[in-house]
């Protein structure tokens, strides 16, 4: 049970990045009645106020504003409700994330009949998310039968979705994040297969960025920094892309030394910067989690320990604005 345990710990971390972390519309559907964000050519009906929280999550990186956006999204729409249950989790509101998870699957089972395909892509979403809240709120030992059999669900019913349309966007992104996700994770799992999915995905900006997630996670630091460039500049407010980008600069960084090693950290201070000063569109875990990296990068850049940044430890971003 070693492998299944650690990859039931794995998942839970997977949860904000599938569906609410911290990575989802670059532009518009050409169909805005459709109010689509996945698909430009025969468009589903997710929802008007559904995607624009999903915009405001996603490209803008405003988790504040999208919270409140989806209070008021359709009530028959699933993917309102997996938003609501990722931003749950980042907030470490179980109970809510609880409830907003079983609100996804059992929404996406009265799909399954006028859209097969989207229906059995959230009843995967619902029981992975319900699996993960399992795991959260009775630790692995008594959890793991309940969350394997989620996880049957959940690869089942991506099964079905991939036979009606195995080359939807919407099908590839999602499953495309899960399967590098795991990929990066387990032994003998391969991510180049995870990518591929993730380049034929839509919408492209939250596809690149699954990929750049996956090259930091991967320890390929210079393949996700090629991706960046192009991100930061379509999307230039969006904190969440900043914070990416300093984390693998970072992660560059220390595969140098001297001189390099130190203009590189600079390079990733100054990145945490940006995403600090947009910080206020950020819930309160990750803009902690923001800050505590940022003063480790700080410190390695200045040649003292990296673990004198402990939580409340804020850093001096006027003085980084001066380096």
């Amino acid at each position: 049970m070693t492998t299944s345990n650690s990859a039931l710990k794995q998942l839970t971390k997977i949860v904000g990045t599938l569906f609410g972390t911290a990575a989802i519309a670059l532009s518009l559907s050409a169909h805005p009645v459709s109010a689509d964000p996945f698909r430009s050519t025969s468009p589903r009906a997710v929802g008007d106020q559904t995607e624009e929280a999903f915009k405001t999550l996603f490209q803008k990186g405003d988790y504040r504003q999208a919270s409140e956006l989806l209070k008021t999204a359709e009530a028959n729409e699933p993917l309102a409700y997996a938003m609501k249950a990722a931003l749950a989790y980042v907030n470490q509101d179980t109970a809510a994330m609880g409830e907003n998870a079983t609100k996804t699957r059992t929404t996406a089972e009265q799909l399954l009949q006028s859209d097969p395909l989207r229906g059995h892509l959230y009843v995967a979403a619902g029981h992975f998310l319900e699996g993960a809240y399992t795991l959260s709120t009775q630790g692995t030992v008594r959890s793991t039968p309940v969350v394997l059999g989620k996880l049957q669900q959940v690869f089942d019913n991506l099964k079905a979705a991939e036979k009606i349309a195995p080359n939807d966007p919407e099908l590839n992104l999602i499953k495309g994040y899960m399967d590098l996700m795991l990929a990066v994770n387990l032994p003998f799992a391969n991510p180049d297969e995870a990518i591929a999915r993730l380049e034929n995905a839509s919408p492209n900006y939250l596809a690149q960025r699954g990929i750049a997630i996956g090259y930091r996670d991967m320890g390929r630091p210079e393949e996700g920094l090629g991706i960046m460039t192009d991100l930061i500049a379509q999307n230039p407010d969006n904190p969440e892309l900043y914070y990416l980008n300093a984390q693998l600069l970072r992660n560059k960084a220390v595969k140098l030394q001297g001189e390099q090693q130190k203009q590189v950290l600079l390079e990733s201070i100054r990145s945490f910067r940006q995403a600090a000063q947009r910080v206020d569109r950020l819930p309160a875990t990750l803009a902690e989690q923001l800050d505590r990296e940022g003063c480790r990068a700080f410190q390695a850049y200045r040649g003292k320990n990296v673990d004198a940044c402990v939580s409340g430890n804020t850093i001096n971003w006027e003085r980084i604005a001066q380096q």
